[in-house]
């Protein structure tokens, strides 16, 4: 049975629905950095428990308890230092990680008295302070005559490139695109990374010196494998996903059904968010992290109407409970057990989407029950997830690198199919798509890649 409304009003997508004073609010810091004062007195709050869950929860293994005693003592330097040392990306961590289910759920605090100690905004706390110096925390060592290519500037690529830097290699990052930072720079919410974030921590990993920036560099195009296996003494693949999953329904390929993932980046791109036109009804299609950013974006864009629409329960979506109830709280609503089957043209324009509902059969897959409803909308994003593109992994005699469920197969040392080659982030098999699991991919294999390489000039010393 439809629900579909007799008529509809005509579509309405427009720039400039909130005020300047209103975007500068709506978009600014999810979370204000905590003052001095505050971070002492946060700091406090912690037992410093020897064997610490929280560090154990922590994918790149910080030793938060140190690092907030030195908070605590007065020292959120060496606070930064002990971070950096474990998560150079440590800043963006901070501010994108979803700690509530990481390091902050298994808090003793949280679990004694359901509030935890503020881990990610401690964090956030020391590294912005040392950051804003202009210093960077760590020196070079000696020039080793190695020469690594890590391609893709993401979490990933820039943890390695970092840390190989460190260990005295002269390392060349290839990125595709004309800034670096991947996802931190394209695809984190604009509320959740203020003020250039993205690209002040780059700036901060490249000022250790030993590193060489190519951008509008994509392998397969303008770049090979097999070329940098020959030119180079290693090689790191932090690729990312390059494409995104395809939405099965008539109608989807319209122009006001966008990939959310591209309108974030169009987003943060913008000079003047102003610009940005936007409809007055949107629905976004997914249940992750990208179909929150997108719908709460939307809202703050002036958006009356947001609609989530996922199609399994709310309990089954990938989106932590604090990330929906930060949607709902802004004024987006979810629904779910409703799966896209036509999105509405008329006249040239999107006017609405057709979903069916659906439910879990007795055997506990999804089913759907033949019930449409209609929602009115002048903007569909569709946020259903991102796939890999094994462009220039693959191609050509000798170059093929092994897969496994469509992306990078590797090994617990980031060792791909083929010597000399190493891959992290995103691409990687298995990976969790977090930042912060990137960049201790690229921690992982930056230490086997100078394993590796300090082996071999032992070997041919000897």
């Amino acid at each position: 049975m439809s629900h579909s409304p007799q008529r509809r009003s005509p579509p309405d997508i427009a720039a400039g629905r909130v005020s300047a004073d209103g975007l500068r609010a709506n978009f600014s810091d999810l979370h204000p950095p905590l003052t001095a004062h505050e971070a002492v007195v946060e700091a406090d709050r912690c037992y410093f428990c020897y064997d610490a869950p929280c560090v154990q929860a922590c994918p790149t293994g910080i030793d938060i308890p140190l690092f907030i005693r030195q908070i605590q003592t007065g020292l959120p330097q060496s606070a930064a230092e002990t971070i950096f040392e474990a998560n150079i990306l440590g800043g963006m961590c901070a501010r994108v990680c979803p700690t509530e289910t990481l390091c902050e759920e298994v808090c003793v605090r949280e679990v004694a008295e359901g509030k935890p100690v503020k881990i990610g905004e401690l964090q956030r706390h020391a590294t912005d302070r040392l950051i804003e110096t202009g210093e960077h925390p760590f020196e070079r060592a000696p020039e080793t005559g190695r020469r690594v290519a890590v391609v893709g500037a993401g979490p990933a690529g820039l943890s390695c490139a970092h840390r190989l830097a460190v260990n005295g290699h002269a390392v060349t990052l290839f990125d595709a695109r004309d800034k670096l930072g991947g996802l931190n720079e394209y695809g984190i919410a604009a509320y959740k990374a203020t003020e250039e974030f993205a690209r002040r921590e780059v700036e901060f990993v490249l000022s250790i010196g030993g590193i060489e920036v190519r951008t509008g560099t994509a392998l397969g195009r303008d770049i090979h494998l097999g070329d940098l296996v020959r030119d180079y003494d290693g090689v790191f693949l932090g690729l990312g996903l390059g494409a995104v999953n395809a939405l099965a329904a008539e109608g989807a390929d319209h122009g006001e059904s966008r990939d959310a993932v591209a309108w974030i980046a169009d987003l943060r791109q913008t000079r003047d968010l102003a610009e940005l036109p936007i409809g007055r009804r949107v629905v976004v299609i997914g249940g992750g992290m990208t179909a929150i950013d997108a719908a709460i974006q939307a809202k703050a864009l002036g958006a009356e109407e947001v609609t989530i629409a996922y199609r399994r329960g709310q309990e089954a979506m990938n989106a932590s409970a604090y990330e929906q109830e930060l949607a709902q709280t802004r004024g987006v609503t979810i629904r779910t057990n409703l799966q896209p089957r036509r999105v509405v043209v008329e006249d040239g324009s999107v006017r609405a989407i057709e979903l069916e509902r659906t439910r879990l059969d007795a055997d506990g897959r999804l089913a759907a029950t033949g019930e449409i409803v209609t929602i009115e909308a002048d903007q569909v994003f569709k946020a259903i997830g991102q796939a890999f593109v094994p462009e220039g992994c693959s191609g050509g005699e000798g170059e093929g690198l092994a897969l496994e469920g469509g992306r990078i197969r590797v090994d617990a040392s980031r060792r791909t199919s083929r010597a000399g080659i190493w891959a992290g982030g995103d691409c990687v098999a298995g990976g969790e798509d977090l930042t912060v699991t990137a960049v201790e991919d690229g921690k992982i294999a930056a230490n086997d890649i100078h394993a590796a390489l300090s082996a071999g000039q032992q070997q041919a010393a000897e």
